[in-house]
């Protein structure tokens, strides 16, 4: 570790060697902050990877496990004037890899969801479509695969057709035939893409048919499976739930061939932690995520990003508040990714400086907790997020 001095010039001389390693260039800006009394840091980069897009808050669906039924939140469509300020922004985000078009609503319920991917397409950036997959039909698969889309995530909760129905209020058979419709799309216009993946978010009552999802996805020449836990919005919901605080054995699942043109490769299934640990990480602030709402407003995650409550591990109940960074009506997503607020925010979550509240002895009455505040550490607190904890899983 090299020891530095403050010279003269009230400058501090960092080593050249240091600064190689580091890939720290001439120039570099950084904003300085502290934690525990030590000076920190925090460089200033435009290398925002990931962009999450949310069209809309509507749904064509009335899901009894979505955040939608206890949400403060309005129920609107993203206006075109402010996926334009999201376009002029997209020149300055020199990593920029992927957009993600999805939220707690229907992307495909936008009248002018198309127009949007075509226009992030011209960016030659990457596109996943995170959908329930109803109205996924013939025309639509064709555009997607026009378009160039990479990734389709269709959220299926159940194997068998009335445990789908008891969850989302739909029939499973349409959803089945719309992946048909998408991959026979692909065959008949010459494309490996778009990849398509399924969301499962187990509970109690659907676990048991994690199997016969596993078959009809092999079927179905799914690549990924995603299996989250649900995040508990009413006291049914926390009945629902798999996990625990304690240790308990892993969701077995299992594996299947994907055939991808002349090749043959095996398909993913993503699993969830089932309990309580010590290593956390959030993997939005990992991938280099943001998320811009319908209304323009640029939160740091899933979990930020909306008004809502929910039910702890331990069965707290919560009340979240929507964590805004900026809005892009206002400032470019530049800006706001290399603001001061929002690079200090992501070096604390780095460093996960909260507390573990489901560990504290004053959890059950602690007011702060309640209202997603912490007793030290970063407001507001990602002590409780069952995303760090990896126990809830997004696309």
């Amino acid at each position: 570790m090299p020891r530095i001095t403050l010279n003269g010039k009230m400058a501090l001389d960092l080593p050249g060697e240091y600064l190689q390693r580091r890939h720290i260039p001439s120039g570099q800006e950084f904003w300085l902050g502290q934690r525990s009394g030590d000076l920190l840091l925090h460089p200033i980069r435009p290398d925002l990877q990931k962009l999450y897009l949310e069209p809309t808050t509507a749904c064509n669906l009335e899901c009894r496990t979505c955040l939608r039924n206890v949400w403060d939140d309005p129920i609107r469509h993203m206006r075109w004037e402010t996926f334009e300020k999201v376009l002029e922004s997209l020149p300055a985000l020199p990593q920029l890899k992927r957009v993600v078009f999805t939220s707690f609503g229907e992307p495909l319920t936008h009248p002018k969801l198309l127009d949007m991917i075509a226009a992030v397409r011209r960016f030659d950036l990457q596109i996943t479509l995170g959908t329930n997959g109803l109205l996924l039909d013939q025309r639509m698969a064709r555009e997607l695969v026009r378009l160039g889309v990479d990734r389709v995530v269709i959220s299926i909760d159940g194997g068998k057709p009335e445990t789908y129905r008891g969850v989302r209020g739909a029939l499973l058979s349409q959803v089945i035939d719309n992946m048909r419709t998408l991959t026979e799309t692909k065959r008949q216009l010459d494309s490996l893409f778009p990849f398509i993946g399924v969301e499962f978010v187990a509970m109690r009552s659907n676990i048991a048919e994690l199997d016969d999802l596993t078959r009809l996805a092999a079927n179905l020449q799914v690549s990924r499976l995603l299996v989250s836990n649900v995040l508990p919005y009413t006291p049914a919901l926390l009945d629902e739930k798999l996990y625990s605080y304690s240790p308990i054995p892993p969701i077995p699942a299992s594996s299947w061939a994907l055939r991808v043109g002349a090749w043959v490769t095996w398909a993913t299934c993503e699993l969830p932690r089932m309990h309580w640990g010590a290593d956390r990480r959030c993997r939005f602030v990992k991938d280099q995520a943001a998320v811009v709402g319908w209304d323009g407003g640029v939160a740091p995650c899933y979990a930020l990003s909306h008004n809502y409550r929910y039910y702890t591990i331990d069965g707290r109940q919560k009340k979240v508040d929507r964590y805004l960074l900026g809005d892009v009506h206002q400032h470019s997503l530049l800006d706001i990714w290399t603001s001061e607020e929002y690079v200090c925010f992501r070096s604390e979550v780095q460093a996960f400086n909260f507390p573990s509240c489901p560990d504290c002895d004053l959890r059950e009455t602690c007011d702060l907790r309640a209202r997603n505040l912490g007793c030290w550490g970063w407001d507001p607190s990602c002590a409780d997020c069952l995303w760090a904890q990896n126990i809830v899983l997004c696309p």
